[in-house]
């Protein structure tokens, strides 16, 4: 054990800061002690002067103040009570006041304790014990008073109830009895009655009951209404007997009617109107009752605040017959603090010196000087300066922080080195990337250009088919015609054959001719129309051609059959709904037909993959069936080409890029982003604009709109909303 201390006393000497340290704080402690000692007899002499104050005076006037304060709470409380207005603010006020309430009465039974031979606490405690119980009363008379408005509320409904059903039934009998004695029908259907009958006094009398009834049922249900806000009780007994009054007139009236159903039908109603009034629990009781209470309130509420002064006074009392026990102890404290004081002047003032001697010779001196030495090498360490090595003599703590330091040193070189390896990697990370994303462009530059190559040969291929086709067509045309004005040619020819041909031979040669007629017109019309395709695609292949007047129905209609055949070649199992809303008297309009034509081709080609990808996607619902609604309207000085589908929107994101050259959310291999791109081009080229319309899901309409006379200005950017039909 001895061995052990000699070995701390030797880690803990004079040569390191800590033994230093714990000498100086010997002799702070030394000092500190000595002057507690002194601290603690004059204290103690001031305690026991205090004593009597604190331990006699000071808790009474304590808790009497403390009942005085809390019942002025109290008091200020009461009106808060009366003032809820919904069981929920009622039952909030009623927490907020419990904690109170138990503080108060933790301050009554303190006074318990305390001078019960004083007639003046037990004053404080009776009126204490009173105010409580005040509050206890108002509680509960406002909680009887929510009971009564909900009552209130209800019976209100049955009132307006009541008088609705009175109304329905005196309203209708008074203008049917009036329209009797006035015209003698009781039925409009009826015949009309002797004028002895319905002039009689009998007839007259019962419409004046009626108007009676009507008129006590008005003051009645006026009179109930009336009671609900009625805010003085001195006017209720007044109300009462005028109602009491209406009754007996009611039953004077109903007499009066005798033994007709309709008295039978109102005796009830006006039964439960009377009862509802004056019947045990009802309006009148009820407002009654709700009156009472108001006035309870207010009684106790004055009382609680003749209560809280007469505690306030009494408190007062307590307080200026303890002043004068209270000074003569502040005396004999004074005194003693005095003695004390100086004391502890004399020893601060050697604490004083000691401190300045420790501070100048041992902090300034020594400490700091050291510590200066290794934060100097710390700040240019943080600077990046890690060339210079940390030495410092001695074998304090001071030096084995600046042993710690050289160490720390040594590390930060090492991990430089690191460092500099880690960031040379993550550069090399970065080209790798960049170059592999540079790859991934190129890649889909390469399929779109050999997909635009595909289609380029596709066209030429197309070109050189239609070309051969037209010749066949044109045979078609021609040999149709030819034999159209051989059946004309025969027709002339057949009323000179003379009698070798009967009646029913020609009427069946005249039907044949009619038939071959119609079949040679169809073949002509149909092989014009495939001959007008075929020329299109020639055109459209070569490119644009010159503007002419064009039928914009018959232009929309055609391609987009062609666009819906198109898809169901490539498609078998697609199925699409078209729907036509053309307007009729539509102008034609100078454009280039094939260049509007390649518009509407690629945007009814759009709404056919939009739709024929939902109904694909598994995730649509049972029932569904791909359609587009075609539109024209002429509007103001331009025509508006609408193409809706209900395929699968575009999402918003995609909106603002959809005519850029290229951008397509198709797969390589069915699309190359030019559609759309070369759509808005030939649309602004015509003066017009395109507007898009989608709902994510649910729908894509393109809004073509073409002036009707022709411009050259366009529009620098189509105006788009929401969309995403892309090429």
């Amino acid at each position: 054990m001895i061995k052990q201390w000699l070995l701390w006393l030797y880690d803990k000497g004079p040569s390191r800061i800590s033994g230093q340290l714990y000498l100086g704080i010997g002799a702070a402690v030394a000092l500190t002690m000595l002057a507690s000692m002194v601290a603690w007899f004059a204290f103690n002499e001031v305690g026991e002067a205090q004593r009597e104050v604190n331990e006699v005076a000071v808790p009474e006037i304590a808790s009497a103040f403390g009942v005085a304060q809390r019942s002025g709470t109290l008091a200020a409380a009461a009106p808060r009570l009366t003032a809820a207005e919904t069981p929920e603010t009622f039952e909030a006020v009623t927490a907020s006041i419990a904690e109170e309430r138990e503080s108060f009465a933790v301050q009554l039974e303190a006074i318990a304790g305390y001078g019960m031979e004083d007639e003046r606490f037990q004053r404080i405690r009776e009126a204490g014990s009173t105010l409580m119980s005040n509050i206890e009363m108002i509680e509960e008379s406002v909680a009887r008073r929510f009971v009564l408005q909900e009552q209130s509320r209800q019976l209100r409904l049955e009132l307006e109830r009541l008088q609705f059903e009175l109304t329905g039934i005196l309203v209708p009998a008074i203008d049917n009895q009036l329209f009797y004695t006035v015209t003698g029908y009781r039925d409009i259907d009826e015949p009309v009655a002797p004028r002895e009958e319905y002039l009689s006094e009998e007839e007259l009398q019962r419409y004046r009951h009626l108007a009676d009834l009507q008129a006590e049922a008005t003051v009645s249900t006026r009179i109930l209404s009336n009671v609900f806000n009625l805010s003085d009780a001195d006017r209720l007994e007044p109300l009462l007997e005028r109602f009491e009054s209406a009754d007996g007139g009611v039953e004077r009236s109903l007499a009066g009617l005798g033994t007709a159903p309709l008295r039978q039908q109102l005796e009830p109603v006006f039964a439960q109107l009377f009862e509802l009034g004056s019947g045990q629990g009802k309006i009148f009781e009820i407002r009654g009752e709700d009156l009472d209470l108001i006035a309870q309130q207010r009684a106790l509420i004055e009382n609680n605040r003749d209560l809280s002064v007469e505690l306030v006074a009494e408190v007062e009392s307590l307080v200026n017959s303890a002043q004068e026990s209270t000074e003569l102890a502040t005396v004999a404290s004074t005194q003693t603090i005095q003695v004390g004081r100086q004391l502890l002047l004399a020893l601060n003032a050697v604490s004083l010196v000691g401190a300045l001697l420790i501070a100048w010779l041992f902090v300034g001196k020594v400490l700091l000087r050291r510590l200066g030495f290794l934060s100097e090498h710390m700040r240019r360490m943080a600077g990046g300066d890690l060339k210079q090595k940390v030495e410092l003599d001695g074998r304090d703590e001071v030096a084995d922080m600046a042993a710690a330091l050289e160490v720390f040193r040594l590390h930060s070189i090492e991990a430089q080195r690191l460092n500099l390896v880690e960031k040379l990697a993550e550069e090399l990370r970065g080209k790798n990337d960049e170059l592999e994303s540079t790859l991934a462009e190129l890649q889909k530059a390469q399929d779109q250009i050999v997909m635009r190559e595909k289609l380029a040969a596709l066209g030429e291929l197309t070109a050189g088919v239609a070309h051969e086709i037209q010749n066949p067509l044109n045979f078609v045309k021609n040999f149709a015609e030819s034999s159209e004005e051989l059946l004309e040619e025969m027709k002339e020819e057949l009323p000179s054959a003379g009698g070798t041909i009967d009646e029913e031979q020609d009427g069946l040669i005249q039907e044949i001719g009619g038939d071959l007629t119609e079949n040679l017109r169809r073949i002509r019309e149909h092989g014009e129309r495939a001959n007008r395709i075929v020329r299109d695609m020639l055109q459209m292949g070569r490119g644009s051609g010159d503007k002419q007047s064009t039928d914009i129905n018959a232009l929309l209609e055609e391609h987009a059959r062609l666009a819906y055949h198109a898809a169901r070649a490539s498609n078998a199992d697609f199925q699409l709904e078209i729907n036509e809303d053309f307007e009729s008297d539509l102008d034609e309009i100078e454009i280039v037909s094939q260049e509007m034509a390649r518009v509407f081709l690629n945007m009814v080609n759009n709404a056919c993959h939009a739709t024929n990808e939902k109904r694909e996607d598994p995730d649509t619902e049972s029932g569904y069936v791909p359609g587009i609604w075609l539109s024209t309207r002429r509007e103001e000085d331009q025509i508006v080409v609408r193409i809706k589908d209900n395929g699968k929107g575009i999402p918003p994101h995609v909106i603002d890029k959809i005519f850029n050259p290229f951008f397509t959310t198709k797969p390589t291999d069915e699309g190359t982003g030019l559609g759309l791109a070369l759509s808005n081009d030939i649309v602004r080229e015509h003066g017009g604009s395109i507007e898009v319309d989608s709902e994510p899901g649910q729908y894509t309409e393109m809004a073509i709109r073409l002036p009707l006379s022709a411009t050259e200005a366009a529009p620098e950017t189509p105006a788009a909303s929401p969309t995403d039909q892309t090429a």
